[in-house]
């Protein structure tokens, strides 16, 4: 009887459900708060980024076309050299150069009103197009 009582007592000790003697079932599935709560805080910082870059974005639109500060000129012009690359019948390229021609472009981050920022095209002076 003893044995029976200790054995009892034991098993609410390490039951899951307390005082309870403990069944077959599976233990209960923990709450998934610290997913939740990860899954918000990237929610929340992928929207802050995401805002930041459309207000940079808008700051530089505003810039180009109201031409902020007054002083300075939003567009310039870049000399670029094309060249094409025909693939002949047996897989080797053919190359023909264009003389450089002057490119206009704009003096900010993103393109915008249809040109390519400048600092874009002062790193790509010579542009490959592939045929």
């Amino acid at each position: 009887m003893a044995h029976e009582a200790r054995m009892r007592r034991a098993l609410a000790e390490h039951s899951v459900y307390g005082s309870e003697a403990r069944s077959n079932t599976a233990p209960p599935v923990r709450p998934k708060a610290p997913i939740k709560r990860a899954l918000a805080i990237l929610k929340s910082s992928l929207l802050i980024v995401v805002s930041l870059l459309a207000l940079v974005y808008l700051g530089d639109y505003i810039s180009v076309r109201f031409r902020i500060p007054r002083s300075r000129d939003p567009y310039s012009v870049v000399s670029v050299r094309r060249y094409y690359a025909v693939t002949k019948k047996n897989g080797k390229p053919d190359f023909y150069f264009n003389p450089p021609e002057e490119q206009v472009c704009v003096r900010s981050l993103f393109p915008h009103l249809g040109y390519p920022p400048c600092w874009y095209l002062n790193r790509n002076r010579v542009q490959r197009i592939d045929m």
